[in-house]
């Protein structure tokens, strides 16, 4: 059964030291995906999530007529073991221009923007479409260097849905902006070696290029010919545990931390204590919503600048976070792309998620210390972090031991009932 369309979160009383395993990065699982379909040979993906945007990105590649088998983990439940046959740039399906291949790729925005890069190299048309929230985010910048290379892209207004007619490789170089998205460079150079193409990054936006580095340094790592390849465990998620461990004043760490300097949200241990200023371009990426929801509870004020990416993602989530805090009695400032976040008191209040996962986990982490935390909607977690809840519910050493209530029933929730579906 699905989870309940809204559930409260009980704090713990438990104090034991937790060691929290972190599901596998959904941004390197579907970036591997795409060079592995591309690979010579098969590849093997190990610690690869199993979430919402990465079984859109199988569920196109397998419609694009590529053999991918996935099986499971047995030490990590949201992970799995994939096999994709690569086919050495080949692209084995598509459609044609009255009858384009539909790919739906939800919102999934690494879906959307890899696959449209790669699908230009078969010979087929494929149209690409998602949620109405998909519909809105941005893909200009993408869909107009991919006709700078050649190639034939029919997307009015430039965002999805989009018909994509494939030409082969096209050798050439193309340079793409990264003012609203680092995916749009990630998607060309991830299948730029097949396309014979060359890339260069413009755009003043820095907090994006820590992304296209991670794709550069994936590139170079992954087994083109055909092997395997682990996927470190996602930064961004680990964020809500070592989040908790400091709100609960509790011996709470992740284990298998990433080490690779790939992900940025890897520098997240260095800001439990918050800082006066916390940038989304210097020092931190998607787990800066965690940063500001810990934020309340700080012992000074805590300005968090270059905020204006987090608009243009699965919501506004600039809004959604200053509102959800106001809701709970927090003081904030919202003034450009910065948000100032004054400690005080708060309280429990119903959290609108708008459908974003990381909405839902950032104010469910704060409602492990601030009792009366409802959250709506809380199965979108799904997207990257689908078994997010049972860890939070989980006794210690692997869980935390707090408690979630089905608010209409008034019961707590426990194993399958805590997985969406």
């Amino acid at each position: 059964m699905p989870l309940p369309e809204l559930i409260e979160i009980v704090p713990p009383s438990d104090r034991a030291p937790s060691r929290i395993t972190a599901p596998g990065s959904k941004s390197i699982t579907n970036r591997a995906l795409i060079l592995a379909a591309q690979a010579q040979g098969e590849v093997v993906l190990r610690g690869a999530l199993w979430s919402e945007d990465t079984e859109v990105m199988v569920d196109c590649l397998r419609r694009l007529g590529f053999e991918v088998t996935v099986d499971a983990e047995p030490e990590e439940p949201a992970n799995r073991t994939m096999r994709v046959l690569g086919q050495g740039g080949h692209i084995p399906g598509g459609g044609t221009p009255e009858t384009p291949l539909e790919l739906h790729v939800g919102n999934a925005g690494t879906a959307a923007r890899f696959l449209a890069a790669m699908v230009c190299l078969g010979p087929g048309v494929c149209r690409l479409s998602g949620v109405p929230r998909m519909h809105e985010r941005p893909q200009a910048a993408l869909l107009q260097a991919l006709r700078a290379l050649g190639y034939r892209v029919d997307a009015p207004g430039d965002r999805l849905p989009a018909v994509i007619h494939g030409a082969g490789p096209r050798p050439g170089h193309v340079v793409t902006s990264v003012e609203e998205s680092s995916q749009f460079a990630s998607a060309l150079l991830l299948s730029a070696r097949a396309g014979g193409w060359t890339v260069g990054v413009r755009g003043a936006n820095v907090e994006e290029l820590p992304y296209v580095e991670m794709t550069r340094r994936l590139v170079a790592a992954f087994p083109a010919e055909g092997g395997e390849f682990r996927i470190e465990p996602d930064a961004s998620s680990g964020s809500y545990f070592w989040a908790a461990g400091a709100l609960l004043d509790r011996d709470v760490t992740v284990r298998g931390w990433p080490a690779s300097g790939w992900q940025i949200d890897a520098e997240f241990p260095r800001f439990l204590r918050l800082p006066s200023e916390v940038s989304r371009e210097r020092d931190l990426g998607d787990s800066i919503l965690t940063a500001i929801a810990m934020a309340p509870l700080a012992p000074s004020a805590v300005r968090f600048t270059d905020l204006g990416r987090l608009r243009v993602q699965e919501c506004e989530r600039v809004l959604a976070m200053r509102t959800g805090l106001e809701r709970c009695g927090a003081r904030v400032l919202e003034s450009g792309d910065t948000l100032t976040v004054t400690p005080g008191p708060l309280r429990g209040a119903v959290i609108e998620t708008y459908g974003d996962h990381r909405i839902a986990m950032s104010f469910a982490t704060l409602g492990l210390k601030v009792p009366g935390i409802r959250i709506q909607n809380p199965s979108c977690v799904r997207k990257t972090f689908p078994n997010f809840f049972q860890k939070l519910a989980d006794p210690s050493p692997a869980g935390l031991g707090a408690g979630i209530r089905d608010v209409v029933t008034g019961g707590l929730l426990s194993g399958a009932d805590l997985l969406p579906t």
